[in-house]
């Protein structure tokens, strides 16, 4: 390694020396332009082109487009937030060997980041400054076991030379050393820095935190230089480098990856050194272009004005803080870096949603929504017609952008309606509960603010920031105790009957029979349809209050607080039932329309349809309500419940007559079914089953449904039912076959036909994709199959691919693991044994599960067979040292050196092998712990003494313990320092000789 490294210095050395020359007429002849100069040169298109040519054309780098914002198969990012993201695999060492990306050695590209929601989240602070985004571009240049430190010429050279900013406007960081972790200053690079021309008072040093980058808590890491540039000029502003000074900013960090840290915290040199920049085209075009705000570039301008032209706010002035009299600038750029945000993640296949990145995107678009139309007063649609601008902005290097604008207006539109209906309700219950307060009080009750988050899908900092505007403010230590009530009842049994409001009792069904309340009408559950966008559509749904039930009995009113179950006579609801998870949403009462009652659930009770509410305001039998339905929730468990027929089909089909449904369920986000089979399936079978559900996916086959007798029902061919009571007349659901062709038997096409109560999709094309991500026996005959479908979907294909990708890079190890050290063999062990965990509990494909489980298997065999026959000649080299050192001696007692007890144990019974009369005991100390091993052995039926005996004397004196037999043992203590164990050897020595005096 040391060779290769001096090679690159060699290699990156000669080239700076080529460079000075050029480099220095550069800078001087840059220190000489004006930057009016260079502000009509530099278009963000230029800049970019520019950045990528430079390294395609000046230094042979491959250009590789930026991945979507969706990290591929990495659980740990909700969004890419850094260049090097899609080049983890070859950092980390395990590219797929069959893709392209084993052969990259030089790079460049512009990648598209996200920063918002996990570590890196600059969302709250976006609008409030000139400089914060959750959308940015970030330039990059890649050296993978290329070049190193030559790095530094490049990116001056494209600085001064290509981007003519002045030299005497740049200050360089350099690394100065960590004495923690033994870590030099990097005088490499200041020199590097100062043979360029640098003034030495420009090249700074700075520690661990401000010039070391890691990548995480293990990983590549290393020294880091980075470049910095003064607005001001003409004076000396080392003192605000690294200051937090708007003044002197950072423009590119060049990181020099040469360690890798390991589990332990330390630091071990990398197989392969590599070079990872990074520098923000934003800032980058701030300075090229003069300016001291990234939004007054032409990235943003462009959008400014689009905006402005929408709205009935005045031109954007650029100002922030107090001057920035109600907020309308902050409302610009919020609006503005929103937009690019929305753009950027739905081309890349990030919808707003309800769960992980999905929910930050979400909750992006509605923090946009509000400030566009209620501090821009821009009409409703505005948003969406910012997409062109954008894609016009920014289409050129991600051409995606002007592919996917239809789709993207249309998503930003349809959760704009949603939003605003949801705003609009919000203001009315924030300005009721504000009109009902003490007007002396600024702290609004928490209890309302979480029925606005919970059933609203209002953000909380969003209602902080509604209620800042009125001079209120949530009570914090309320609303924590309101989450923490929160997440207990998430985990409460929905089958503890004694607390229970939505089940009837005997009396009371009864009761409701004998004063001929009638059975709820629940048809219009199954009332909607597909719209000409291609979206499904919810009829709406008012009803009477027929009865409440609270406290075990029948009542006519309730009041704010009381947990009830309500009947009415109609619902559009669906009471949980055939495996399907009930419907979610709330109430609204005629006359008070910003009062919401929150359905919890929703269960069915002798033909009544109970709906449990905690009641927001008194409740009487009589009043109307109107209904709405969590239609997002409703979609995803239709999906779910399409998937399991089809799941139902497909096992039947490949399996044959014999499988038959023990149970299922499905809720929105996943399916779980039951079916009767000998043993586990199959890798093939898993593919196949897969393969199967998929193909009626992709046929995007219409779902047919209709009521018919029951007795003509079960003559269908084909049908699958299962133990339980139908209703007469029952519902047929039917993919890609009519009903009525069943019942005629018009056809031979098998189908997937089931009598069912469930709501379903119309069409199978929604479902987009299919994964079954877990197969296993409950019970002896029974399997279990838990699927996702959609994004969740794709999700699990993706991450099983990286796991696959580890796998590879792990197997070649593997394969060479003869040549490590018994300490290295072990680790690599120890990363085959954390992989086998992470396959075990990781969502992805089952097949693909169980191809990497036998593959990791066979490795983790291959690598303890390694280690033992590492150890085992380590032992025997040890055992002849020794017993060169100690012929034909009675007792041996010594030290050797290894931190396994396996070789220490070992290597005694090697010894004791060739010196069978011998007392053997030998020890190892590790000095980092402080810890000793200890291993002995005595000739068999030897009236000298037991092992046991002797180590654990030897043991218990070093504060520790031991166990074993009469023959061998085994033990563990401590001790300080070497003169202990010289003094624990003699000891143990003397111990034994004692007992063969004794004996003798």
């Amino acid at each position: 390694m040391a060779a290769r490294i001096g090679l690159v210095k060699q290699l990156h050395c000669a080239l700076l020396k080529t460079k000075l020359s050029a480099l220095s007429a550069g800078i001087r002849r840059c220190s000489a332009l004006s930057n009016s100069e260079s502000h009509k040169e530099f278009t963000s298109k230029r800049v970019r082109r520019k950045f990528i040519e430079f390294f395609k054309e000046g230094y042979e780098h491959r250009f590789v487009p930026s991945s979507a914002v969706r990290p591929r198969g990495d659980a740990t990012l909700l969004f890419v937030n850094a260049g090097m993201n899609q080049f983890k695999p070859i950092l980390l060492g395990c590219p797929d060997p069959r893709s392209e990306m084993v052969s990259y050695r030089r790079v460049v590209n512009s990648q598209k980041c996200v920063r918002a929601g996990g570590k890196h989240n600059d969302l709250e602070d976006v609008g409030k400054d000139v400089y914060h985004h959750t959308f940015f571009e970030m330039l990059g240049n890649w050296s993978f076991g290329d070049y190193f430190k030559v790095a530094c010429a490049m990116a001056w050279s494209l600085l001064t030379e290509e981007y003519g900013i002045p030299a005497d406007r740049l200050y360089v960081s350099y690394f100065s050393g960590d004495a923690v972790n033994g870590l030099p200053a990097d005088e490499e690079t200041r020199q590097i820095w100062l043979s360029m021309g640098v003034r030495p008072d420009h090249v700074l040093p700075f520690g661990m935190k401000d010039n070391f980058w890691e990548m995480g808590e293990t990983g590549p890491c290393g020294p880091c230089t980075e470049i910095h540039y003064d607005h001001i000029g003409n004076r000396n502003a080392a003192s605000l480098v690294n200051a937090d000074s708007p003044d002197v900013v950072e423009i590119w960090n060049l990181v020099f990856m040469q360690y890798n840290r390991e589990v332990n915290g330390s630091l071990r040199p990398l197989p392969q050194c590599s070079v990872d920049t990074g520098m923000g085209l934003e800032r980058l075009v701030t300075v090229l272009q003069g300016k001291r705000s990234n939004y007054d570039t032409d990235l943003f301008t462009p959008l400014l004005s689009a905006i402005h032209q929408c709205s009935k706010a005045p031109a954007y002035q650029g100002r922030t803080g107090e001057a920035d009299v109600g907020q309308v600038d902050m409302a610009y750029r919020v609006v503005a870096d929103h937009i690019r945000t929305l753009c950027v993640c739905i081309a890349d296949g990030v919808y707003p949603g309800m769960t992980g990145a999905e929910l930050v995107l979400r909750r992006i678009l509605r923090r946009a929504v509000r400030f566009s139309t209620e501090v821009l007063q821009a009409p409703e649609g505005a948003l969406a017609s910012l997409v062109p601008t954008v894609a016009h902005i920014l289409g050129e290097a991600y051409p995606e952008l002007h592919i996917e604008s239809e789709r993207i207006m249309d998503l930003i539109n349809q959760n704009e309606v949603q939003f605003l209906s949801s705003l609009k309700q919000g203001r009315r219950v924030i300005d009721r509960t504000l009109s009902n307060m003490d007007k002396d009080s600024t702290v609004f009750p928490a209890s309302v603010a979480w029925s606005l988050h919970r059933n609203l899908g209002f953000p909380l900092d969003l209602i902080d920031l509604m209620l800042e505007e009125k001079g209120k403010m949530v009570d914090k230590k309320e609303m924590t105790v309101l989450e923490n009530e929160y997440e207990k009842l998430r985990f409460q049994s929905e089958e503890d009957n004694g607390n229970r409001v939505d089940q009837l009792d005997l009396h009371s069904l009864a009761e409701l029979q004998s004063q001929g309340v009638p059975y709820t009408d629940d048809s219009q559950k199954y009332c909607y349809s597909l719209g000409s966008d291609g979206q499904y559509v919810f009829q709406p749904c008012r009803a009477s209050v027929l009865a409440l039930y609270c406290d075990a009995s029948l009542v006519s009113e309730v009041s704010e607080g009381q947990r009830c179950g309500v009947i009415l006579d109609r619902t559009s609801f669906y009471a949980e039932q055939g495996g399907q998870a009930h419907d979610q949403g709330f109430f609204t009462k005629d006359g008070l329309q910003d009062v919401l009652f929150p359905v919890k659930s929703v269960r069915l009770a002798g033909g009544y349809v109970v709906h449990q509410v905690t009641a927001a305001e008194t409740l009487r039998t009589g009043d109307q309500v109107q209904l709405h339905l969590d239609e997002a929730n409703r979609l995803g468990c239709m999906v779910k419940h399409t998937t399991t027929h089809l799941l139902n089909f497909a096992l039947r089909e490949l399996l044959g007559p014999s499988v038959n449904q023990r149970g299922s369920h499905c809720t929105a986000s996943r399916l779980r079914f039951d079916f009767s089979v000998k043993g586990s399936l199959s890798v093939s079978e898993l593919q196949q089953v897969e393969e199967l559900v998929q193909h009626v996916i992709r046929q995007n086959a219409e779902v047919h449904v209709e009521e018919v007798p029951l007795s003509k029902a079960k003559q269908i061919t084909g049908l699958r039912t299962i133990d339980e009571v139908y209703p007469d007349p029952v519902r047929v659901v039917s993919v890609a076959v009519p009903v009525s062709d069943l019942l005629n038997s018009n056809t031979t096409e098998q189908a997937s036909v089931e009598l069912c109560c469930g709501t379903h999709l119309l069409r199978t094309g929604a479902i987009r994709d299919f994964v079954i991500v877990s197969e296993r026996q409950m019970v002896n005959g029974i399997s279990r199959i838990l699927a996702v479908t959609g994004d969740e979907a794709k999700k699990a294909r993706e991450t099983g691919q990286a796991l696959q990708e580890e796998l590879e890079s792990l197997a070649v190890q593997v394969g060479a693991a003869s040549s490590l050290s018994i300490p290295a063999a072990q680790m690599l062990s120890k990363e085959v044994g954390l992989l086998m965990n992470a396959v075990e509990i990781t969502p992805i494909p089952q097949w693909q599960r169980r191809e990497l489980q036998t593959r990791l298997k066979a490795m983790q065999k291959t690598s303890n067979t390694t280690i033992r026959k590492l150890e085992i000649k380590e032992a025997a080299f040890k055992a002849k040292e020794l017993l060169v050192k100690h012929p034909n001696k009675p007792v041996v007692v010594d030290l050797i050196q290894t931190e396994s007890i396996s070789v220490l144990m070992k290597t005694v019974l090697q010894l004791s092998k060739s010196t069978p009369d011998s007392m053997v005991m030998l020890l190892s100390h590790l000095q980092l712990s402080g810890k000793v091993l200890c291993a002995c052995q005595v000739p068999k039926g030897s009236a000298s003494g037991s092992a046991i005996k002797w180590a654990h004397s030897v043991c218990a004196r070093l504060g520790g313990n031991a166990d074993g037999s009469t023959d061998v043992a085994k033990g563990v203590g401590n001790a300080a320092s070497l003169t202990d164990i010289t003094d624990i050897l003699h000891w143990a020595e003397e111990f034994a000789q004692n007992k063969i005096r004794k004996a003798s």
